[in-house]
């Protein structure tokens, strides 16, 4: 029997999702659900529909996990609370400071309706929660970082395409080679923002546009660039799109500990990721968690969930026979 997958949104993540639904056997796709004209949203599948969002209570009982796409500013704080009342559901709400508070929003709302809701989703939060638990478990005296890119920031690309004589742009985060080296090494150093990751913009500006201002204006943003070295080039629109089109993304989580009586030995725990596509790989992450969600459904488990609380196995689509046998 295939898990019946609702999605919340058709973005890039809500395109991820539906791709990754077609290689995972033991689920399908019953409808996309969206606040557009559905009649303008054209999905991969053929045969499967696209409803506006204020249709969704009617497939209350045709839907086993609902995966929503929404951001993380203003859909997700409102759309996952709401939606946990009559779903289960899961999310990829990524704002670090405000999962607590999320969590305790989400929880209400899927106890009241004995609903599972697994919030924050991804690789990060998500699969670098993970491996920052377990390091810091299996080495409790040591220290975490995690160093994101290279990798396309979406934000911070949107926040330079909203510059006077700024056509489009892209910017990417990339870590610095020294700071890297010195972690792996088993150092315990503190960094500023500014010694961990560089950030590099590339920029198409409107025909007879100040570039120096517009560089400038880049380099001073508060929150977004003015705590980092940013490097600015000034390309065409062309060389944006042949060169720079993907969302590719990655990172490293690392934690360098002690062990020993008087913590003679170091040790050093990596976990790396080089992602193509960030939405897409954020996707496949998200739909294993849709299964784990539909395993706790099923056993009766209701309220908030995130990664930390989830059994590995639940991941999987194999038994635990299977499991114990191919991976322990």
């Amino acid at each position: 029997m295939s898990i019946k997958i609702g999605i919340v949104g058709y973005g890039n993540l809500g395109r991820g999702i539906e791709c990754s639904i077609k290689q995972n056997e033991d689920m399908e796709l019953v409808a996309v659900f969206t606040r557009r004209n559905p009649d303008t949203v054209k999905i991969l599948h053929k045969n499967i529909p696209v409803y506006h969002i204020d249709n969704i209570l009617e497939f209350k009982d045709k839907i086993d996990v609902l995966i929503l796409c929404g951001g993380s500013a203003t859909d997700l704080p409102v759309q996952t609370p709401e939606l946990a009342k009559n779903f289960t559901v899961i999310d990829s709400f990524d704002t670090h400071a405000k999962i607590p508070e999320h969590f305790a929003n989400v929880d209400a709302a899927a106890k009241l309706g004995s609903n599972v809701a697994v919030i924050s989703c991804g690789w990060d939060p998500g699969m670098f929660s993970l491996n920052r638990l377990y390091a810091s478990a299996v080495l409790p005296s040591g220290k975490d970082y995690t160093f994101w890119g290279k990798g396309v920031s979406q934000g911070h690309s949107d926040a330079i395409r909203r510059i006077d004589g700024v056509l489009d742009a892209k910017q990417y985060t990339i870590p610095v080679d020294a700071a890297l080296n010195a972690v792996r090494s088993g150092e315990t150093p503190e960094f500023t923002t500014r010694e961990k990751h560089l950030r590099e913009c590339f920029v198409v500006a409107e025909e007879g546009a100040d570039k120096a201002k517009i560089e400038e204006e880049i380099k001073t943003m508060p929150n977004y660039f003015a705590d980092y070295n940013t490097v600015v080039h000034f390309i065409s629109l062309e060389e944006l799109r042949k060169n720079h089109s993907g969302i590719p993304h990655g990172g490293f989580v690392i934690r360098s500990g002690k062990t020993g009586w008087e913590n003679e030995n170091t040790h050093v725990i990596e976990y790396s990721l080089k992602l193509d596509s960030n939405p897409e790989f954020t996707s496949s992450v998200i739909v294993a968690y849709a299964r784990a969600a539909y395993k706790l459904k099923k056993e009766g488990a209701t309220g908030c969930k995130t990664v930390f609380d989830i059994p590995p196995a639940y991941l999987s689509a194999k038994t635990p026979q299977e499991l114990y046998k191919e991976m322990l």
